[in-house]
């Protein structure tokens, strides 16, 4: 059983930051890759940042240069560092993670936190 726990959402101003955590935990897992996605109400859900193992961070062309994607290996974390907010950003941001069982691949989903970037 995989767990992903997020948490640092909130209510925030359009210019303001915040940042996100990435939880996992479980067994049996390893853990390839991290990412975040976002959905907005009546949109569909879109990647927003990952990390992969051995790779360079990968962002959605609309978050380069304000948010930045990070792990911390040994907590088995993801951040998300979010800058420069914009009302654009508000959605429901999603902790991902894809690795491997010993038989197989796998993929997990966090339950989600909600960014509100309003004046």
């Amino acid at each position: 059983q995989v767990q992903l726990v997020e948490s640092g959402g909130g209510l925030v101003q359009p210019g303001g930051s915040l940042r996100l955590s990435c939880a996992a935990s479980g067994i049996m897992f390893t853990i390839n890759a991290m990412g975040w996605y976002r959905q907005a109400p009546g949109k569909q859900r879109e990647l927003v940042a990952t990390i992969t193992n051995g790779d360079s961070p990968k962002y959605a062309d609309s978050v380069k240069g304000r948010f930045t994607i990070s792990r911390d290996y040994a907590k088995n974390t993801a951040y998300l560092q979010m800058n420069s907010l914009k009302p654009d950003d508000t959605a429901v941001y999603y902790c991902n993670a894809k690795g491997d069982y010993e038989w197989g691949r796998g993929e997990h989903w966090g339950q989600g936190t909600q960014v509100t970037v309003s004046s």
